[in-house]
């Protein structure tokens, strides 16, 4: 199960990292792009925050300033690598609450995938942005990053 997860996350990494370097070099970056993924970091930060029994820094919907994407992008994959590298069992079950208040319980796994999941849906709709605003969406098929 480590060995799976490090390849998502590594995967997921590569694909936040070629985004922030593609909108970095934007000369005009679109508003709901930059809020998808100031949310994509946002919640990155607030599930790593939910497994190790924190609070997170962020607000769920909280804008960054597109300059600061790789490091909170960094710091986040940091501590998820922490993470999955001192977990015993990926079927722990964890207790948490969630932006509404509302106890939940999940599985260490099925809080890591969401992770992974919930990036990629944003990054889709990011891809969706980018050619709404007449800038050519990068590739990011996980095909291509194993190439």
């Amino acid at each position: 199960m480590k060995a799976f997860f490090n390849e998502i996350f590594d995967y997921n990494y590569y694909c936040n990292k070629k985004l922030i370097d593609e909108c970095l070099e934007l000369v005009e970056l679109p508003l709901k792009t930059k809020s998808l993924f100031s949310h994509i970091l946002n919640a990155h930060d607030i599930w790593n925050a939910r497994i190790l029994g924190k609070a997170s820094g962020y607000k769920v919907w909280q804008e960054h300033d597109v300059k600061n994407w790789a490091d909170i992008h960094y710091e986040n994959q940091r501590s998820s690598f922490e993470i999955m590298s001192n977990a015993d069992e990926f079927d722990k079950r964890i207790d948490y609450e969630n932006s509404e208040g509302r106890i939940f319980t999940n599985t260490l796994q099925e809080m890591l995938f969401h992770i992974i999941n919930h990036s990629t849906n944003h990054r889709g709709q990011i891809a969706v942005d980018f050619r709404n605003n007449g800038i050519t969406p990068i590739g990011l098929d996980y095909v291509h990053y194993k190439r």
